[in-house]
């Protein structure tokens, strides 16, 4: 049987763009020793880390945990594209749901490069194409597309991590000139760098160390790429659909009781395509839910509060831990003026572009 699997400390630092001098400035260690001291305990104590990064530099884990000691631990390094950092957070849960380890660290890096850039940009070409397809297939306003762009501002507006906390109005959006066919550049994440990391730890840990543990992942899964020819199918959705089925069989919790979700939403698109293949609505009513408000505050649940990729940035390696950090700061109710009230279940989704998609739930005791 699977071992009960805590996140008790996460670590953030800001998002820059790759032409941002400030981000050489900011080592990826910074990010472990917040989440260290979030958890409340030093490095010697990790037993294994797994670091994502999709910049292409060799050893990144090594090279970013060197500052904190050589301690002889495995350190894996992960590479799956945007959803790199998700799936390093997977492994690292896998070590602990298995009994291979009691205290873990999944970290996400990322120093800019032709990597990222490319495939933000074949990504945001990709998803421009389905988006035609969809709005013809479900006779879907443009004014739908735009009013994730606006949500996306208004929930980034409140994070203080956030890249792009200006608002927008919808008249603005729908004014862009298009970038990718219908999408404008504020429907579109901009390719970031930037570092997260996650300590999980056992039940046995959190108790033998007198660790606070009220937040755990309760269900996670991976799936890769399904056979299809359509422009939605390339992006990923059946992927989407199958992991996030996983992991509410695994939970025993369906769709309705996720109070918010951190997804990836590279593009405006993308994030309405989400709704559906994560369960929050059903096939081509996703306008409706944009035009009842049910994404964001005094909704169904809040989508994206963190303002998702669209106002975070997307830093390929560690989006997915950045992802998990919010969700954390949600659950423990310690995320100030973007926070949701009464927080209990949070739903986390990323995917890379050629078709991995890692879905993940979290619950506070």
């Amino acid at each position: 049987m699977n071992r009960r699997v805590n996140v008790i400390g996460v670590g953030l630092r800001p998002f820059f763009l790759p032409s941002d001098p400030r981000a050489a400035a900011v080592p990826a260690s910074e990010a472990v020793r917040l989440a260290l001291a979030d958890g409340g305990i030093d490095y010697a104590r990790v037993e294994a880390v797994y670091c994502a990064s999709a910049d292409g530099r060799p050893c990144a884990g090594q090279a970013a945990c060197a500052p904190l000691g050589l301690t002889g631990i495995p350190i894996f390094n992960i590479e799956n594209g945007g959803a790199s950092g998700a799936s390093a957070l997977h492994l690292a849960r896998q070590a602990i749901a298995l009994g291979v380890a009691d205290c873990v660290l999944a970290l996400g890096t990322e120093a800019g490069g032709s990597a990222g850039q490319s495939e933000v940009e074949r990504g945001n070409a990709l998803f421009a194409r389905a988006a035609s397809e969809y709005l013809a297939r479900h006779a879907v306003r443009r004014e739908s597309l735009a009013m994730i762009a606006v949500k996306a501002r208004e929930h980034a507006a409140q994070n203080p991590l956030a890249l792009f906390r200006e608002p927008l109005r919808l008249e603005e959006v729908l004014a862009e000139a298009p970038l990718f066919e219908v999408l404008g550049a504020s429907q579109c994440c901009r390719p970031a760098m930037g570092a997260a990391a996650v300590v999980l730890c056992s039940d046995a840990f959190a108790r033998k160390h007198g660790l606070a543990s009220a937040v755990q992942i309760l269900a996670q899964a991976q799936c890769s790429g399904l056979a299809g020819e359509s422009a939605l199918w390339a992006t990923g959705y059946d992927a989407s659909v199958a992991a996030a089925r996983q992991v509410y069989e695994e939970a025993g919790i369906g769709p309705e009781e996720v109070d918010l979700c951190e997804l990836h939403d590279a593009t405006s698109i993308g994030e309405i395509l989400l709704y559906e293949a994560l369960g929050f609505c059903r096939e081509g009513d996703a306008e409706k839910l944009i035009e009842d408000g049910d994404n964001t505050y005094g909704g169904n649940r809040v989508v994206n509060p963190s303002g998702g990729l669209l106002g975070r940035g997307h830093a390929l390696g560690a989006s997915g831990l950045a992802q998990c950090a919010e969700l954390v700061w949600q659950l423990r109710g310690v995320a100030g003026d973007r926070q949701v009230p009464q927080a209990r279940h949070a739903l986390q989704h990323s995917q890379s572009l050629d078709g991995a998609a890692v879905v993940a739930l979290y619950r506070r005791d």
